[in-house]
C-alpha cells in the first residue's frame, strides 16, 4: 500500500493588540476592512483608529500561493487621519511579509504570521488482524482472582 502524500497548508494570521486585549485572527476572505466602526469586518478598540482605517486585500503570485495587501484607508481611497506604520515606516500600502509589525495607533497594533506546515494522514495498519502479544512475565502471578 503506498504512502499518501503529506498536504501542505497555509494559514494567513493577524494577532490584534488594542484597548480590549489580543485576539488572533485567521485571513480567509478576499477582503477585509479594519478600524473601530461597527461596520468594520475586524474592529479595532480605540478613539485613535479611524473608523475605516485600513483594508486588506488577499492577492495572488503568479505560482498561485496567497498573500495580503494592506492598504490605509477604506476601499473607495480615503486614507485614515493617522495613518499606517508598518516595522516603523509610515506606508500607504504594504504587501504583508510573516513578522510585519502594523501600527494603528497608540497602543493599537497587528503582527501578521504567514504560517506553513503539513498534515501527514493517518493511515490505518495493513494488517487486518490486529494482534498484541502479551509477554507471560508481564502476569502478576500473585493474583486470587477467587477472592474478587
Amino acid at each position: 500500500m503506498a504512502a499518501k502524500p503529506a498536504k501542505h497548508h497555509e494559514d494567513h494570521v493577524l494577532i490584534i493588540v488594542d484597548g480590549k486585549g489580543q485576539k488572533e485572527i485567521i485571513l480567509k476572505d478576499p477582503t477585509y476592512s479594519i478600524g473601530r466602526g461597527k461596520q468594520c469586518d475586524i474592529r479595532l478598540n480605540s478613539q485613535f483608529v479611524s473608523r475605516h482605517h485600513a483594508t486588506l486585500i488577499q492577492r495572488s503570485r503568479g505560482d498561485g500561493s496567497k498573500y495580503y495587501r494592506i492598504v490605509d484607508g477604506d476601499s473607495s481611497g480615503k486614507v485614515s487621519v493617522n495613518g499606517l506604520l508598518i516595522n516603523g515606516r509610515k506606508v500607504l500600502l504594504h504587501d504583508l511579509k510573516d513578522g510585519d509589525k502594523v501600527i494603528f495607533g497608540p497602543q493599537v497594533s497587528a503582527i501578521y504570521q504567514h504560517r506553513q506546515y503539513d498534515v501527514f494522514p493517518t493511515v490505518p495498519p495493513d494488517d487486518p488482524f490486529d494482534i498484541t502479544l502479551i509477554d507471560p512475565a508481564m502476569i502478576d502471578n500473585d493474583v486470587d482472582w477467587d477472592d474478587e
